[in-house]
């Protein structure tokens, strides 16, 4: 039997680009076409070194490698694209959905806290169907800053510390690991380091009830748990 509501997390904060769904092929393509678009050119490479960045930063590194629109402009153009595609076919990573699934069933509250802007945020909130808030990248101060995993806490009415949050990025993980959640780093684009607190998994896959519950009582280790 899966362990009582007690015994798990208060919540669940999840961030969303690349940890709960594949989206970071469709940013680099966004990407792609607007530099390219302006002469310019941008590599599979220079997309990846903006997972888990601010939309603002985006917007002005495209700026910078030559797009003549003002950043609130590339803003719009990227995040049309992108809900664009997840709207054709929401790209779940492998056990995203089921872990939702099992949460929701256990009650679980869960946030959904994302760099991305609300108004991509929201249609993939309703896709979910589970997320009881939603912090977005232009909601608060945005990652790495504490202030949107602190929101989301505030929002559903729990103590961070005992939450778990869920991300993929080191911006990401930055931000969860000084909100005082317990933080566990999926690894999908980019090398997930050790750090002190952080339970580094390859594969969501890796977690269920069970294990989460363990994650709040202390009971894992810095990478206990693998796929």
């Amino acid at each position: 039997m899966p362990p009582s509501i007690a015994k798990l997390p208060a919540a669940v904060l999840w961030d969303m680009d690349g940890t709960l769904v594949d989206t970071e092929p469709l940013w680099i393509a966004a990407e792609t076409e607007l530099v390219t678009a302006h002469g310019g050119t941008w590599s599979h490479d220079d997309g990846l070194k903006m997972v888990g960045n601010p939309m603002a930063v985006t917007a002005q590194t495209l700026h910078d490698r030559g797009v003549d629109l003002p950043l609130d402009e590339i803003v719009d153009f990227l995040n049309v694209r992108v809900a664009a595609g997840v709207a054709r076919r929401t790209p779940w990573q492998p056990g995203a959905r089921e872990l939702l699934d099992a949460l929701a069933a256990a009650n679980v509250p869960m946030a959904l806290v994302t760099s991305s802007w609300r108004r991509l945020a929201e249609p993939f909130a309703r896709v979910a169907g589970c997320f009881d808030v939603v912090v977005a990248g232009d909601d608060v101060v945005n990652k790495p800053d504490p202030a949107p995993y602190l929101r989301a806490a505030e929002l559903l009415g729990v103590p961070i510390e005992e939450c778990v949050a869920v991300e993929d990025s080191r911006t990401g993980i930055t931000s969860a690991l000084a909100s005082g959640a317990r933080t566990v780093g999926v690894e999908v684009f980019q090398p997930v380091e050790p750090r002190p607190g952080l339970v580094r998994i390859t594969d969501l896959r890796a977690l269920d009830l069970p294990r989460l519950a363990a994650l709040v009582a202390g009971d894992v280790a810095s990478d206990g748990i693998r796929a």
